[in-house]
């Protein structure tokens, strides 16, 4: 199954302030935190963990830009996904969500 959500990221996110000053950038930790925050809501269940197989940054999400997540699950369990502002790739990757018992 593949579906889109939208990544919304305040202009004024804390992160951005300190994450470089005169060129601000959203640090890939709280894009990545963004993400796996989006995609559990998309499940529809409570994660007690989930395992990240592979990430790659390929471009920086500014201040006021907007992104999707594209995603897919595949037969094995593990959801593939690209981070997208417009046609730009910002970040790819896949990961496995573990459901709380």
């Amino acid at each position: 199954m593949s579906a889109q959500v939208e990544l919304l990221i305040a202009a004024d996110h804390p992160a951005f302030a300190g994450h470089f000053p005169g060129t601000p950038i959203l640090p890939g930790v709280v894009l990545l935190d963004e993400v796996l925050h989006a995609l559990m809501l998309a499940s529809g269940q409570p994660l007690e963990s989930c395992q990240i197989n592979a990430v790659k940054f390929l471009s920086p999400l500014k201040p006021g830009e907007s992104a999707v997540i594209d995603y897919e699950t595949q037969a094995n369990g593990a959801i593939r996904f690209d981070v997208l502002a417009g046609i730009r790739k910002i970040v790819t990757g896949s990961i496995v969500l573990n459901p709380l018992s």
